[in-house]
């Protein structure tokens, strides 16, 4: 039997062998890979990447039983992967899993010391750990910075001293752009302890004339035609803030900054020995932050792209003078900066930034100039950030100019740049206002769960940085969104991960008693993947496209993840069907979405009209059982054990006082051997033997059979 639980993030796909060979596990990411490889990645501006920060480290499992997955939750149910396989090269019986994890978050490393004198208190782990578990955030691991280089190096062996500084790895969500270094994680937390006010950030008030300019160049667009410009006027760095500095622009390029790449493409690549046929770094693909010391050079600027014999310059870090066509292949060799060169390499123009003197600033996304390169003593930082994707560039631009804003003459002010554009269009940035939003307290406590009253909710938000006050009508709340809170889109947000909820909801406790029900009738819960493609919710299912319950996903990745499902009936067969060789029976469980109180998205999506997304979520409970024969009565047997669970009792066909089942005629099942289950005049789920030709198309030899329930309908039983 088997449960699912859709949760966000990665592809695991394993490849195991016979059980005598050795075990071979493949971790494809979907998304941003974990690290860069390299012990310290040099940056545009000779940021040091932290590798070890990101590392998944999930590492193989072995083939799950029914026994197995009882005994350990952890253990993950096989799963099938994409059409076209891994296969192993040995071993006659291979088996291929996909398994979906939860999306790794960004790891920030930070002194103790310094972070604990930025937050003014001393704290021991355990009260530092409770602090971060209600802020929402998580101390992953204590180490230090002597047992980094170590492990590096790979010398675990030797012993760090006890006078090393002690280093906090601190576990950050993962669109949190705000927390990825101490200054802003400092400044997150002293506001959620009440220390310290909400900065108001503000632009330097200076007239349009007095700006510095970047101006754009037609010839810009084809490569990366978008630039944005700040400068911090007045800053003061020591060595601390200034490793942070840069550090914060290396953790950016690690994050919003990168595109993503398909990884089963990239893992496949690197797997048969051609991995420099693919890029396996994809930082600065949408974004490229370069920053100058503004004193060393004279406004205004120009962003062109010109043939690279036309460029040259001296790059940060070298002496000699090159052209950009010759720091290209000096480059290659380059362990560090090699991995940014097929951004633009085969372009035949390079985007540049000059002064008005033609002083090269930056060769973006590559390297900058080694004349503006900023030092301790740098006064005034000119921050450029070209892109191909001009929402993640003011993203980032604001990010770096708000944290660092603190540490300015004028704190928390940023003087303003104009660019314009080729077609003469002038924009200012960055764009510090405050988004505004009108949030109802009945749509906050109706879907935390908790009754509040306003004054309790505008204090919670306040210290989770959304300045919030009672609105003028009935129980709204007016909230401004600062520019540091990028993730605030929507109502939702300011309800979802602003406001802990103090006791389970409804539908989460339901779904909790349900699932330990269903795991004391003997089946396995298991994991699968959200997305999948047409053909597997309609024509392998025998079912007609009706063109008005998928939801499609614009641009897919692949054809595997063409729309959101609509049923957990595929995952569940392409379980089974990549698992035939298991011991029988089978019996599978997909249940739920998430972790218990974890995710409160729910795994199947449909499009309705009546929601303002155009779409909407459903939580549904499925089991499947396959072996020697169909099992349809203990299918049906638990139909009628989950209803007995709901206090429900069984009626007569029109009794509206429980429930009762009908015949059904769905294509996925066979005729006369399936019925629809209805409660309270309303079908609520569907189990039946599923038919021979859906079998076949997910290549499974033995008869199943297969329930779906929507569990929503009994969120009054736990109310």
């Amino acid at each position: 039997m088997v449960a699912e639980m859709m949760l966000e993030g990665e592809i695991d796909v394993y490849v195991e062998h016979d059980v005598e060979e050795p075990e071979v596990a493949l971790h494809l990411i979907e998304g941003p890979p974990a690290n860069d490889g390299e012990n310290g990645q040099q940056g545009e501006n000779g940021e040091q990447a932290e590798n070890a920060d990101n590392n998944d480290g999930n590492g193989g499992e072995p083939a799950l039983s029914t026994d197995t997955a009882r005994k350990n939750p952890k253990t993950k149910a096989v799963n099938p992967t994409h059409e076209s396989q891994i296969a192993s090269s040995r071993g006659k019986d291979k088996i291929v899993r996909n398994t979906y994890r939860a999306a790794t978050m960004p790891t920030v490393s930070v002194g103790r010391d310094r972070l604990f004198a930025a937050l003014g208190k001393t704290y021991t782990r355990e009260e530092f750990e409770d602090l971060c578990f209600r802020f929402g955030i998580e101390l992953d691991d204590v180490t230090t910075e002597k047992a980094i280089i170590l492990k590096e190096k790979h010398l675990e062996k030797e012993q760090p001293s006890a006078d090393d500084e002690v280093i906090y790895k601190i576990e950050v969500p993962a669109n949190r752009y705000d927390l990825l270094c101490l200054e802003g994680l400092a400044q997150a937390l002293c506001i959620f302890n009440g220390q310290d006010e909400i900065p108001r950030y503000k632009v330097a008030n200076i007239s349009k004339e007095s700006m510095l300019k970047m101006c754009i160049k037609k010839e810009t667009s084809p490569i990366r035609p978008f630039v944005v410009c700040a400068v911090l006027r007045g800053i003061t760095f020591d060595e601390a803030s200034y490793n942070s500095f840069i550090d914060l622009q290396d953790k950016l390029h690690q994050n919003i900054c990168r595109a993503e790449v398909n990884s089963i493409i990239t893992e496949l690549f690197k797997r048969v020995g051609h991995d420099n046929e693919i890029q396996l770094q994809w930082k600065r693909t949408l974004v490229a932050i370069g920053t100058h010391d503004l004193d060393t050079l004279q406004g205004p600027f120009t962003y062109e792209a010109l043939p690279p014999p036309e460029i040259n310059f001296v790059p940060l870090k070298q002496v000699k003078n090159f052209r950009a066509d010759e720091l290209m292949e000096f480059y290659k060799s380059d362990l560090k900066l090699k991995k940014f060169l097929h951004i633009i390499e085969k372009s035949n123009l390079f985007p540049v930034i000059y002064d008005r003197n033609r002083t090269v600033l930056s060769l973006p996304p590559i390297i900058n100039g080694a004349h503006s390169a900023i030092t301790l003593k740098t006064k005034n930082v000119f921050i450029e950030c070209t892109a191909t994707d001009l929402t993640k560039a003011k993203i980032v631009l604001n990010t770096m100019v708000t944290t660092f804003s603190a540490y300015c003459e004028r704190k928390f002010e940023v003087e303003p740049v104009e660019v314009i554009d080729a077609d003469g269009k002038s924009s200012i940035y960055p764009d510090l206002s405050e988004y505004k939003m009108e949030v109802p307290l009945s749509y906050i406590t109706g879907t935390v769960g908790v009754p509040l009253e306003v004054d309790e909710v505008t204090s919670l938000l306040n210290r989770m940085q959304l300045q919030a006050n009672r609105g003028g009508l009935g129980d709204t709340i007016n909230v401004s969104v600062p520019p540091t809170r990028s993730d605030i889109l929507h109502a939702c947000d300011v309800m979802e991960r602003k406001l802990s909820s103090l006791k389970p909801l409804p539908l989460n406790e339901l779904s909790d008693l349900i699932r330990y029900e269903i795991a004391m009738n003997g089946f396995t819960e298991v994991l699968t993947w959200i997305l999948c493609s047409k053909k597997e919710i309609f024509e392998m299912l025998n079912r007609r496209d009706d063109k008005s319950s998928a939801v499609i996903i614009a641009n897919p990745r692949s054809s595997d993840f063409e729309v959101v499902r609509t049923s957990l009936m595929p995952g569940m067969l392409k379980t089974v069907g990549h698992n035939k060789d298991h011991p029988k029976p089978i019996k599978r469980n997909p249940f739920i979405d998430g972790l218990p109180q974890s995710n409160p998205f729910c795994p199947i999506v449909l499009l309705d009209e009546k929601k303002d997304v155009g779409a909407s979520n459903r939580r549904l409970l499925a089991a499947l059982y396959c072996g020697a024969n169909s099992g349809f009565e203990l299918i049906h047997g638990l139909v009628d054990r989950v209803m007995e669970v709901m206090g429900t009792p069984f009626v007569p066909v029109g009794d509206n006082t429980g429930y009762y089942i009908q015949l059904s005629d769905e294509p996925e099942f066979l005729t006369g051997r399936q019925a629809k289950i209805i409660y309270k005049g309303r079908r609520i789920g569907i189990f039946g033997i599923v038919h021979p030709e859906v079998l076949n198309n997910f290549d499974i030899p033995d008869p199943c059979s297969f329930l779906e329930i929507y569990i929503e309908n009994f969120c009054h039983h736990v109310e």
